[in-house]
């Protein structure tokens, strides 16, 4: 596997076999997808290093796919394409998080120009401080390793457990409803009993939690639940 993996999500067909070419000859792992749901689900099988988004996309446009990734990861570089040079597009695409954009037409020069100085930025902003971590208290995640630990203790967690801590620790202090939950780590279009965040988030606490330890996620009654400091409740 290449150190970086790039997902191309572009619905023309030759211009994403040109970039798979380019990115594979450059050094770069690279998946594609043709469609936005197709996109969505590549997405969540791994994580990304980069992702190139074609606006166009069939089935769901790629400023909808740019919403619903950055509900849940702000973290990953998104690179839009465009045919249109549209100040609506591109303005909109970057206050949905987008990192950087690229009208069509474009040389494939300007557009790895623009690969490496995203890469550079996130590795910049990452420094030293954080190498997959994510923390909150005494708990803390690695989302390369998916090693978690609640002080010295190791945790076990199931793939789905694991996303769903996840999505609270990126959400810290955040009230989150049951379908915002839903949505971000079953995805849009499950289809099953709504009960099942209350079902995972039982499950989560009976690992996370020891009689030792202060219950970090709470229910909000009639809302969802938050992750946050025991005694940040009682104020």
């Amino acid at each position: 596997m290449a150190d970086t993996e790039i997902l191309v999500i572009e619905d023309e067909e030759k211009i994403a076999r040109v970039l798979e070419l380019e990115l594979t000859y450059e050094g770069y792992g690279v998946s594609k997808a043709h469609s936005g749901y197709d996109a969505l689900e590549l997405y969540r099988s791994q994580q990304w290093d980069l992702i190139i988004l074609d606006i166009m996309l069939p089935e769901m446009s790629g400023i909808e796919l740019l919403r619903r990734i950055r509900k849940n990861d702000q973290h990953t570089p998104i690179l839009l394409l465009t045919a249109k040079d549209s100040t609506e597009d591109k303005v909109t695409g970057l206050d949905l998080g987008a990192n950087d954009y690229i009208t069509k037409p474009f040389e494939i020069e300007e557009l790895l120009a623009r690969i490496r100085a995203a890469l550079r930025q996130i590795k910049n902003n990452e420094g030293q401080e954080d190498d997959g971590w994510l923390s909150f208290e005494d708990l803390k995640l690695n989302q390369s390793t998916r090693e978690v630990y609640r002080g010295e203790r190791f945790i076990e967690l199931t793939p789905r457990e694991f996303d769903l801590l996840v999505y609270f620790l990126n959400h810290k202090r955040q009230v989150l409803t049951r379908d915002q939950i839903m949505d971000a780590v079953w995805g849009f279009d499950y289809v099953g009993d709504t009960n099942v965040v209350d079902v995972y988030v039982r499950y989560l606490r009976k690992k996370i939690d020891s009689k030792d330890d202060d219950e970090i996620i709470h229910t909000v009654r009639g809302v969802g639940y938050v992750l946050k400091d025991p005694y940040e409740t009682k104020k």
